[in-house]
């Protein structure tokens, strides 16, 4: 049993530490965190001898003590794009829930474009403030030197493959998302399909336009040209009258619902009727998209759980626990009232 002598040897002229209680009871700091948490996975000995060093030392776990003993606060960093679309705003409530829900808070640094100096700055910030876990949420595909040198310093978790040689990745099959959009709409009997893509610098982005590509060669039709948007209504609705202006155009695979948004009202405005004239399919399945007019028919992402299910994967991390790699989570197309048979196959049947 500890004596006066032993807490005077392991505590601190501030008191005792997080990281005094893990060497008087010979175990590691994750292991004292656990125990004080009541988390599983400790056996019944090793947490006697946690809180035997905990009574005998006077430790108060509080938040000071937390990050003066482990370096690291109960927070967790999210580095997002600021552009504010609702897929981010989901994956941000998700990522919200789990961390309260496990103890930890949320510290959200947005940046304006995700460009290396940007996201190495967020990164900086995050590990010097003592996070003790970050989540990536931004369309990189590999990182620079000194983000690899911030990477390594700290448990991360990165969204829809980005980062996949810096730890765990949550994601969605980007490329069934493109294949269920294509093959819903030939299967209609739509000759070809065009797309609407999203940036050329996001990773999902890219996916999905190479996954079209393909459905459509393996079906063996045409591929048009990729038109390119940058996400918003606004870049949907240019490229919306590009299409619209097309006779040959009667089916639409766009990247994401708010782009679709765009496009619907290009087709509206040019006097082309959805979907008696064309078909459009968005990707997300956002609250609007059962409001639009039509209703869109999107292949829906669970935004919230890939939120959710990242924090928890991070948290394993931080805390050193054992995870089972995660498979991509699977989209699902939802059918609505945009999408239909082609005017050809109508007037046939």
């Amino acid at each position: 049993m500890p004596t006066p002598r032993n807490r005077a040897r392991f505590g601190t002229g501030d008191g005792p530490t997080m990281h005094s209680v893990a060497q008087l009871a010979g175990v590691s700091a994750q292991t004292v965190s656990r125990v004080l948490r009541d988390q599983p996975n400790v056996a019944e000995s090793t947490r006697a001898s946690v809180l035997e060093a905990v009574n005998q030392l006077g430790y108060q776990r509080n938040h000071a003590a937390s990050v003066l003993s482990s370096g690291r606060s109960r927070t967790l960093g999210v580095i997002m794009w600021s552009m504010v679309q609702t897929s981010g705003l989901l994956i941000s409530r998700g990522i919200e829930r789990a961390a309260h829900q496990g103890g930890y808070t949320v510290e959200t640094m947005t940046v304006t474009e995700p460009l290396i100096p940007s996201v190495e700055a967020a990164m900086s910030a995050l590990v010097h403030q003592g996070a003790s876990g970050v989540v990536l949420a931004l369309p990189m595909n590999e990182p620079s030197p000194r983000l690899s040198e911030l990477l390594v310093q700290i448990p991360c978790v990165s969204l829809d493959g980005m980062l996949p040689s810096h730890g765990p990745q949550i994601s969605v099959d980007q490329e069934v998302i493109a294949q269920l959009a294509t093959n819903h709409l030939l299967e209609l009997g739509h000759p070809t399909v065009w797309h609407v893509a999203g940036r050329r610098d996001w990773n999902d982005a890219s996916t999905r336009e190479r996954a079209w590509r393909q459905a459509l060669q393996q079906a063996g039709c045409t591929v048009p040209p990729v038109q390119y948007g940058d996400w918003t209504p606004e870049s949907g609705y240019r490229v919306g009258q590009v299409l619209a202006a097309d006779p040959q155009v009667t089916a639409i695979f766009v990247a994401s619902d708010e782009m679709a948004f765009g496009v619907l009202r290009a087709l509206r405005e040019a006097g082309r009727k959805v979907p008696e004239h064309v078909s459009v399919v968005g990707v997300d399945d956002i609250a609007l998209a059962a409001y639009a007019s039509p209703s869109l028919t999107t292949v829906a992402q669970p935004f919230e759980d890939v939120g959710e299910r990242a924090v928890h994967r991070l948290l394993a991390q931080v805390e050193d626990r054992p995870y089972e790699p995660a498979a991509a989570m699977e989209p699902a197309l939802v059918v609505r009232d945009s999408t239909g048979v082609p005017a050809a196959g109508r007037s046939r049947s």
